[in-house]
């Protein structure tokens, strides 16, 4: 999945929570927006939940009675004298992807059909599976492997899908999945760290944010103060628990988790973008 940034703000726990009680619900959505952001960038880009909406569809719809006869045991065709599958392929988000059938399986599989489909990988949870607009119940599907989707109320997912039609009418299905990491405490508690020394920034009060003044000399007494240019370079921020995450999920200080591109996979389709 493309990588925008981070889908909303984690949830922080405040360090400050006297203080949150008292400014405006505006001021600390900014801070904890703010904090998200540098929190999500200097621990690798990794953390985070982003909701996606999935249109599933074949490469057409035309008739497969052909492949349903004589197809290879890979797009569940009855070939081999197995019987008479009728398993068919999808072209999902990320290809091609078959419904073995019981004439399909050789070998260690249940003689049973099963219907899935194959989302891009990998699913942290699915959030509903809407059918012709209206939700499934919960139990009339699970996940597999993590992009399995498969279907559990003995039906089978449908072979086609409207995509000039919005996901709430009639002869189109969609799945709304969760994708990434859910936040750790210790992500959430770095947040709330920064957060509280942004909130205080944005209130203009003193706070710990570093700035560019280097040193303070007063009564015989000199005050170092670091740098934040050279702070952020370095993939820390000054503050402990923050630093402290950071570290702990990220010590090779990488921008962000390394990716294997394929030029000849398809593509999959983001609607209305």
């Amino acid at each position: 999945m493309t990588n925008y940034g981070p889908c909303s703000a984690w949830t922080p726990i405040w360090t400050c929570p006297d203080r949150v009680m008292t400014v405006s619900p505006t001021a600390t959505g900014y801070a904890a927006q703010a904090a998200t952001e540098i929190v999500w960038a200097l621990t690798g880009r990794q953390f985070g939940l982003c909701s996606v909406t999935l249109r599933p569809c074949r490469k057409s719809c035309l008739d497969t009675t052909w492949w349903s006869t004589y197809g290879g045991t890979w797009y569940g065709g009855g070939a081999w004298g197995l019987g008479n599958g009728y398993g068919y392929g999808y072209a999902g988000p990320w290809g091609y992807v078959f419904d073995p059938s019981c004439s399909a399986c050789m070998g260690q599989c249940s003689c049973v059909e099963l219907s899935e489909v194959s989302l891009p990988s990998p699913v942290s949870s699915i959030v509903s599976v809407k059918m012709d607009g209206t939700p499934m119940v919960t139990g009339a599907y699970r996940l597999d492997n993590d992009h399995l989707l498969v279907r559990t109320d003995g039906q089978k997912w449908p072979r086609c899908n409207d995509l000039t039609k919005d996901d709430t009418q009639a002869g189109t299905w969609s799945v709304t999945a969760l994708y990434g990491q859910e936040v750790p405490v210790g992500g959430q508690l770095a947040v709330g760290e920064l957060a509280c020394e942004l909130l205080r920034a944005i209130n203009g009060e003193d706070c710990r944010l570093p700035t560019g003044l280097q040193s303070v000399a007063r009564q015989g007494v000199t005050i170092n103060f670091a740098d934040l240019g050279s702070l952020m370079k370095d993939g820390i921020t000054g503050f402990d628990l923050v630093d402290r995450f950071i570290g702990s999920v990220n010590p090779n200080k990488l921008t962000q988790r390394s990716r294997v591109y394929s030029v000849d996979k398809i593509a999959h389709r983001r609607t209305g973008r």
